[in-house]
């Protein structure tokens, strides 16, 4: 058990803030009392991201030390929830306009009932590790015996829910995704023809814009084969754990089972990966509808207009959608209902008593 006042000495919260100025935003740290240059707007946002990824990185402390820093100030910064629970992880926030960001240790229940939050995913404080040569070499593909693929996923997607615009493409947040899993530490990523081509982007000329005009990486030379192209954002840069084990992430992506859609549209694909990225087992599953929205890439109102389709193509058993506590909750569909073809069922929603 964590006791919330064995170290309360030990403060793990940063705030980054980004202020006006003629020549671009500029970047106030009250934690190191930096302030840096003009910053040019598209850079804006992955400089926030390096200064408070280095920030928990010099102050890097042991798990077992960790504490919830929310908990710590009587959980003001969200919603009163169930109570605090969980791991104690980075959560990143940010108001609503976008200009301050906080990355704190907070827990797992206080981080998911926080607004405009999201995981980062856990980074190695020491040096870089060996780079394998390939991301699809058969020794890439064995079970991997800590971390699963699936949590894996569900941290990536959740940190670019937060990292990327709010209103970033579905089909660029898959892409996004690939390329965050499949970096090195110099943040560098080799995407090959075959790879586009299974994710039916081999034109995706637009997605590769949108994602630079964001600041998140630099346009690639379409010229060269396989396709070669450097992130911008530092805070995915020297993930834990190892490529190979990011690299079996990115392949299980591809085709998240038991709810794969390969030749799915974009927008429908991204909800399948969302909801099997949160189904650890068969069963009922629950989250809140606007993280739900937020790692969609959509409002609430189109999220749940994608998860009736996908219940009506059978890839999804039933949801509802509790208006009061804004929880989603869903079952995959069972193994002989799933029939391709076959009549769509006659309701799309669990009934809740």
């Amino acid at each position: 058990m964590r006791l919330a006042g064995a170290h309360a000495a030990v403060r793990r919260i940063w705030t980054v803030e980004l202020r006006p100025h003629a020549g671009g935003p500029i970047l106030v740290c009250p934690s190191c009392t930096a302030t840096t240059s003009p910053l040019p707007g598209a850079s804006a946002r992955s400089a926030v991201l390096a200064h408070l990824a280095r920030h928990a990185r010099i102050d890097a402390l042991p798990a077992y030390l960790r504490t919830c820093q929310c908990r710590a100030r009587g959980c003001l910064w969200h919603p009163r929830h169930r109570g605090c629970g969980g791991s104690v992880l980075l959560a990143l926030t940010r108001d609503r306009s976008g200009r301050t960001w906080r990355l704190a240790d907070t827990c797992a229940a206080c981080a998911s009932a926080t607004s405009r939050t999201a995981v980062v995913p856990d980074t190695l404080p020491g040096t870089p590790r060996p780079i394998p040569s390939s991301c699809s070499s058969p020794s890439a593909r064995r079970p991997c015996p800590g971390l699963p693929e699936r949590v894996r996923v569900q941290e990536m997607l959740t940190y670019l829910g937060t990292a990327l615009p709010r209103f970033t493409s579905p089909a660029a947040r898959l892409l996004a995704l690939q390329c965050a899993l499949r970096a090195d530490a110099r943040g560098r990523v080799l995407i090959p023809a075959g790879l586009l081509r299974g994710m039916r982007l081999r034109q995706s000329g637009e997605l590769w814009l949108e994602l630079a005009q964001a600041g998140w990486l630099e346009m690639p030379d379409f010229r060269a084969l396989p396709l070669q192209l450097r992130l911008l954002d530092a805070a995915v840069l020297d993930q834990a754990p190892g490529r190979r084990a990011r690299c079996r992430a990115a392949h299980w992506a591809l085709r998240p089972a038991p709810l794969a859609l390969p030749a799915a549209a974009p927008a429908l694909r991204l909800a399948a990966l969302v909801l099997a990225s949160h189904s650890p087992t068969d069963g009922e599953h629950s989250s809140e509808m606007d993280v739900l929205a937020r790692l969609c890439g959509h409002s609430p109102q189109q999220t749940g207009e994608l998860l009736d389709r996908l219940v009506t193509t059978g890839t999804l058993g039933t949801w509802q959608h509790d208006q009061v506590s804004d929880e989603v909750f869903w079952q995959l569909p069972q193994p002989q209902s799933r029939t391709r073809g076959g009549p769509p069922p006659d309701k799309h929603r669990m009934p809740r008593s």
